[in-house]
């Protein structure tokens, strides 16, 4: 039975070992509310997809439990699963059918009669109207993966999560797409996204958490997490080569600003004094906001245990 609740996902104390005896899920516990739009962040190993695939029924956790939309994914997994629409990273496709009998099959997976007028608002959404009557064989990448966007939401699911959906698209489908999300999580939906794309995350992302080798490493509002990064970085150009002294402050960047990364502001007249003393002269200097990168980064190098909140 449904337990009334605000959240959309609740995931206690989920863990899961293997029968080889590794660990993918060390305790993992957060919940997502309804309406939110949620990040779920973390290098490739850190336990994402083995949560999404518990959340989705395709794998069953080893202790804790998961609800979407009140209902237990273990105890009650046909509503569950009609609560949740999952697009999974990998392309997946049945090369027998064309597109609009793909959307017509997904809906009798989920026992729902006459929903024609669903499927042509998705077609035309994802920009398949053409391709309707087109074998899923013959399309490109991209457009398969749009053909999974509307394999997950055919049923119209309260609750979507998206697996790197972005993931080798042109920048035309990437555009498209997320204006079809958006439109979606303002409907009420809730979202809840992976990607490495971490430029994606912090601009459409509320709140996020971040897992690191099957535990979670990071959970708060997207602004928090970008206020506590520490130090600045500042972007530059020079008229010559950085002098030795300041290059431990460096940091990989492409193009041809020098990044700096400094611990305090107060740094930043040494690095001013030094440049005038080696006589070298700044063409440009900016300060740079955080990003999510540096801050990702920072907690996916930290090895000291516990969950950061701000």
């Amino acid at each position: 039975m449904n337990t009334q609740s605000d959240s959309a996902l609740v995931i206690a104390n989920a863990q899961k070992t293997y029968r080889n005896g590794f660990t993918a899920l060390k305790g993992v516990s957060f919940d997502v509310k309804q309406g939110e739009f949620f990040g779920l962040l973390g290098p490739n190993g850190a336990g994402k997809t083995t949560l999404i695939s518990a959340m989705a029924g395709l794998a069953h956790l080893s202790q804790g439990h998961i609800n979407i939309m009140g209902f237990d994914t273990r105890k009650q997994p046909n509503q569950a699963r009609m609560s949740l629409g999952v697009v999974p990273q990998e392309l997946v496709f049945d090369p027998f059918f064309t597109v609009r009998e793909t959307l017509q099959f997904q809906s009798g997976y989920f026992g729902i009669r006459k929903n024609d007028a669903w499927i042509d608002e998705l077609l035309h959404k994802l920009h398949l109207s053409d391709k309707a009557n087109t074998n899923t064989r013959n399309l490109s990448g991209g457009m398969k993966r749009r053909l999974m966007v509307g394999q997950a939401l055919v049923h119209r699911p309260p609750v979507i999560v998206l697996d790197e959906p972005t993931a080798g698209v042109d920048v035309e489908l990437r555009q498209s797409l997320w204006a079809f999300i958006k439109e979606l999580h303002g409907q009420g939906h809730t979202i809840i996204l992976t990607t490495h794309y971490l430029e994606e995350a912090q601009s459409l992302c509320n709140r996020i958490a971040m897992m690191k080798k099957g535990e979670l490493v990071a959970l708060d509002s997207t602004a928090n997490l970008l206020r506590s990064s520490n130090g600045v970085r500042i972007a530059m150009t020079l008229s010559a080569a950085l002098p030795e002294a300041l290059r431990k402050w460096q940091i990989p960047s492409t193009g041809t600003e020098i990044i700096l990364q400094l611990s305090e502001y107060a740094q930043l007249a040494y690095v001013l004094s030094t440049l005038q003393y080696e006589y070298v002269a700044v063409k440009t200097l900016n300060i740079l906001e955080n990003d999510l990168e540096q801050v990702f980064l920072r907690l996916m190098q930290d090895n000291t245990k516990g969950v950061v909140t701000c």
